[in-house]
């Protein structure tokens, strides 16, 4: 194995060893009698299960004093006497988008893309408003509402992590430095409000966990539920069928292609969403109109949008606040090119097909807009760096020193209602 390889390259099973003791597996990876006691926590959730959720909600509560502060040391005006609203400074930018859909639907009233001012919320899937509407029901305050929906995704995605780390990084037993390395990057913050970035990879981790061992029907099954969420769905259904096709070319001729038909489920989310707002506004593509028209989404060539990124970046012709997070994405962008090059070299065909589909709907806009969100959704960056700080230990001190003051003020930025991201 290439020495680039941990972090990139899953395991292959030891001789003599079950589907129950293999790292990665979908289920527990031990059962020792600390996981089965009584009075503790579900018995199918290990000791290194139980660290990463420690570890989840540690940071959980970081991000909780953030906000505090964020709306008594922050408040908007010079002379404030009031703090805020205790959930305000969660209720943010595209938070509010996914609050209106929920409420009051895509197109209110009939209004829509002919109405002036018109807020193309039509840009933004079904399936996060979906189920904040459901979890409402339940829970009366639409913020909290949508921090408890990412607060339990965010908790199964992190689990999903852990487990996929213990396939690809052996010496990160326990998922638990993959895990910190997540928990602590930059945009860590969106992991925590009401965004889509938890729910999607609670479906997504878990999916590429069931691809892995081959259970095609239960991934593309997940996968369809992520494209609900956002279209990053159809780079993982796309990573997914490159795996199938790698599966079936090794398998004993006639074997290999069963389950084919299961990689066409996670298209129809997006088919029927498309149906829907055709049946609205007479527009298939509605939904990427609203993009185009709301966050300048409209094609460029790759070089263009790079050139009007680095304008937006250092040409002085925005604010600071917005300058520096153009600044970002282009760091982001840099990074994501470096982790496909990384991925082709090692032969990761899928996860690279996944990352550079990524790239290159962010990188054609006419500018970077979420690049640093989306690294979020690279799991392979984080086993990557984990792997990396296994061999080189400086870089575990390096990174921690660097993410936790840059995460912190991504999220004082975001909870302050400035841009970030």
């Amino acid at each position: 194995m290439s020495t680039l390889s941990p972090g990139l390259r899953p395991t292959e099973p030891r001789p003599g060893t079950t589907s129950a003791s293999r790292p990665g597996r979908l289920g527990p990876v031990t059962r020792g009698p600390e996981a089965t006691r009584p009075g503790r926590v579900a018995a199918w959730l290990t000791p290194a299960d139980r660290k990463v959720l420690w570890l989840y909600l540690l940071t959980r509560i970081s991000l909780w004093i953030t906000a505090h502060g964020a709306r008594w040391l922050f408040p908007r005006g010079s002379d404030v006497r009031e703090a805020a609203p205790l959930l305000a400074p969660f209720q943010q930018w595209d938070a509010n988008h996914y609050l209106h859909i929920a409420r009051d639907g895509y197109f209110p009233a009939d209004t829509g893309p002919w109405t002036s001012g018109w807020d193309n919320r039509e840009a933004f899937f079904p399936g996060f408003p979906l189920l904040l509407r459901a979890v409402h029901v339940i829970v009366p305050d639409w913020t909290a509402a949508g921090l408890l929906i990412s607060l339990v995704a965010g908790a199964v995605a992190v689990l999903a992590l852990s487990r996929t780390a213990r396939s690809y990084v052996p010496e990160d037993a326990d998922g638990h430095r993959t895990v910190l390395f997540f928990l602590l990057s930059p945009c860590a913050v969106f992991l925590a409000v009401g965004y889509t970035e938890a729910l999607f990879l609670a479906f997504a981790l878990p999916a590429w966990l069931a691809a892995q061992r081959h259970h095609w029907a239960w991934a593309c099954t997940l996968t369809a539920l992520a494209t609900t969420v956002r279209v990053s769905g159809l780079f993982l259904a796309a990573a997914i069928a490159v795996l199938f096709v790698l599966t079936a070319l090794s398998a004993r001729p006639g074997k290999g292609w069963r389950g084919v038909a299961w990689l066409a489920l996670p298209a129809l989310p997006p088919a029927a969403y498309s149906w829907y707002l055709h049946a609205q506004t007479g527009d298939w593509m509605a939904w990427k109109h609203a993009q185009e028209r709301g966050w300048y989404r409209e094609f460029h060539a790759p070089w263009e949008a790079w050139t009007n990124t680095w304008d937006a970046a250092f040409g002085g012709v925005h604010a600071t606040g917005y300058a520096v997070m153009f600044q970002a994405e282009l760091a982001a962008m840099l990074l994501g090119l470096a982790l496909t090059a990384l991925l082709l070299r090692n032969r990761r065909w899928p996860e690279a097909a996944y990352v550079a589909l990524s790239l290159w709907a962010l990188g054609t806009s006419y500018w970077y807009t979420s690049v640093p969100r989306a690294t979020l959704l690279w799991w392979p960056l984080w086993t990557a760096l984990a792997a990396l700080s296994l061999r080189r230990p400086w870089f575990r001190t390096a990174y921690l020193c660097v993410a936790v003051p840059v995460s912190a003020l991504v999220a004082l930025a975001f909870l302050t209602g400035r841009w970030a991201g």
